[in-house]
């Protein structure tokens, strides 16, 4: 079962206490980061989602490595990319559950996704709410996350657009999507 629920005010709050862990971890190593984004959709004010918070760590190319070190001292788990590039996984220790944590180099299309998805959901309040009711019904229809994700696929690909990612990269990031899935990239 796929949990999609309303808005949490807390969610920023949340965001903040796990930004704050992970730049101390991030300095206390030495490790090099450009910022520390509240990524996903409970990072878009009004927007129902599931209750988990995603957050992306920005690094240089270079500087990778010593940011996943880092947060292996706060008990971060490396997972690899899990099929998607530039972008590197964890498990996360049950102190800073639920939430997805990802160090993403500067400029990927995988961070370039996630902050168009953000900033296009806050500008665009008809937007976010049509994701929202695609959210909701989907989480009540599909069958697995799979089928959430695909259901979703649609109007993401439309939030994309409106956040200037080209065709190409709209297409790489729907064939991600589906590789992750299981689906194959021919859908």
């Amino acid at each position: 079962m796929i949990e999609v629920v309303e808005y949490q005010p807390s969610w920023p709050v949340r965001f903040a206490v796990l930004r704050d862990a992970y730049a101390a971890a991030l300095d206390a190593a030495g490790a090099p980061y450009r910022s520390i984004e509240h990524v996903g959709s409970t990072s878009v004010p009004g927007l129902a989602a599931k209750p988990v918070i995603d957050v992306d760590i920005v690094v240089g190319a270079g500087d990778v490595a010593a940011a996943v070190a880092a947060l292996s001292t706060i008990g971060f788990e490396p997972r690899g990319d899990l099929g998607v590039p530039d972008r590197q996984a964890f498990r996360t220790p049950e102190r800073f559950a639920p939430s997805n944590t990802y160090v993403a180099k500067v400029g990927s299309l995988s961070l370039r996704n996630h902050l168009a998805v953000r900033d296009v959901l806050r500008a665009d309040p008809a937007l976010r709410d049509e994701y929202a009711a695609v959210k909701r019904r989907a989480a009540a229809e599909a069958e697995d996350i799979d089928d959430y994700i695909e259901r979703k696929s649609e109007v993401l690909a439309r939030i994309l657009l409106a956040g200037g990612l080209s065709d190409r990269e709209r297409a790489a990031i729907t064939a991600t999507n589906r590789r992750i899935t299981g689906r194959g990239a021919g859908g």
